[in-house]
């Protein structure tokens, strides 16, 4: 997952530079992560801005997985503590040079978003901090080089082969019409899509839209005199809702789909319960409250559903399953941050959600992607994109 991601000057990323390197100069000696008894993990991502929907289950998925492990009374215990960056990604930096000098954090669940991550990255590095993302998508993290950086999701380049497979396999699309919000995570997105699908045999046309906007008829127009078999949506579901609800009022009879940034009740309210039925939406997240794909993912949802009175949505089993990776390295007597940082290298577990199992650079080994379908008020899963059938 993607915010609009904003880009750091030169000038800030020099001052943050700065800042981290009079930390380390001003450092009374102590260690990271807090007492003899006790560890401290972040968690950081928008829990309060625009997108806070996208975030919160994960922090909450976070959260659980804690204090289940704080609940069996072990020698050491865990602190989580959260950063409210509400995904921008200057603040994020900010935040993040006082979770190293003041909280000595041991470790960080994120940044959420990929843009937040950009920035972050280089300070937890510097620093020697490793962190576990349950939710940044972008493909070029992992290409910085980072050694204490991982995630427990598939980036947008699977994401996008997994959706170019679903769509001309399962939905035997031949047209496919891609809209964006011309944003970066969204127009990132559709367009790796429509490379994807173009490279199976199916024709495309593509649009853009304003994501401040409200009319959006002319697109409706282009979709319609094309004739596609879907349309797919880059962005978030704010939009997407305006749009589809749009296509369904002005004739469009076809499949409609959107990524990630729509897997939110959102996407159903702003395109109408009816209008949205058969919507799909992809995702490297995995939201499996039946067990059909892990016995582990019943009980977690159970576990959820009971701690906070709502169902597992978006990033629930990634934050998890986040914490998880912390959670092991502790019970192996690693609390140190480079002791924390060597021990996920060697990570291979069965999470609720996916293996977690990290590549080399930082990766989560299995990448895959999964598919889910509006029905009445909900959006279950369909299953793998390699394997989902369309109803």
């Amino acid at each position: 997952m993607r915010r609009n991601k904003m880009r750091i000057t030169g000038a800030v990323a020099v001052s943050a530079a700065l800042a981290l390197s009079a930390v380390a100069c001003s450092d009374d000696g102590g260690d990271s992560g807090g007492s003899g008894n006790e560890v401290t993990i972040g968690f950081m991502g928008d829990l309060t801005g625009e997108n806070s929907g996208l975030v919160i289950p994960p922090k909450q998925g976070a959260q659980l997985a804690i204090e289940q492990y704080n609940a069996t009374n072990p020698k050491v215990k865990i602190n989580l503590k959260t950063y409210d960056s509400q995904g921008k990604p200057e603040q994020a930096t900010s935040l993040a040079l006082g979770a190293v000098k003041n909280d000595k954090i041991a470790g960080l669940i994120g940044p959420a978003f990929s843009g937040e991550s950009q920035s972050v990255g280089p300070i937890l590095e510097e620093a020697k901090i490793p962190s576990v993302s349950p939710s940044a998508t972008g493909i070029t993290l992992a290409e910085k080089g980072w050694k204490f950086w991982h995630r427990v999701v598939a980036d947008d380049a699977a994401q996008s082969a997994g959706v170019g497979n679903f769509l001309t396999n399962s939905v035997k699309a031949k047209k496919v019409f891609l809209v964006s919000d011309n944003q970066d995570y969204g127009k990132g997105l559709a367009d790796a899509i429509e490379k994807a699908v173009k490279e199976k045999g199916a024709t495309t046309q593509k649009d853009a839209v304003d994501d401040k906007g409200t009319d959006y008829s002319s697109t409706v127009n282009k979709i319609n005199q094309f004739k596609p078999d879907v349309v797919y949506f880059g962005g978030y579901y704010a939009v997407a809702g305006r749009l589809f609800k749009q296509l369904r009022e002005g004739g469009y009879t076809g499949k409609m789909m959107s990524g990630d940034g729509s897997l939110a009740t959102g996407l159903i309210e702003g395109t109408g319960q009816k209008n949205a039925q058969g919507t799909l939406i992809s995702c490297g997240c995995l939201i499996d409250p039946t067990g059909k794909t892990n016995p582990k993912a019943k009980k977690f949802a159970d576990d959820y559903k009971a701690k906070f009175g709502s169902d597992v949505a978006i990033y629930s089993t990634e934050g998890f399953d986040a914490a998880t990776a912390f959670v092991e390295a502790v019970k192996a007597g690693k609390t140190k941050p480079e002791e924390i940082n060597d021990f996920l290298k060697s990570l291979d577990i069965q999470g609720v959600g996916k293996p977690i199992k990290f590549a080399e650079n930082g990766e989560l080994a299995a990448q895959d992607i999964f598919i889910y379908e509006v029905k009445d008020n909900q959006l279950p899963l369909l299953g793998n994109s390699n394997e989902a059938k369309v109803s």
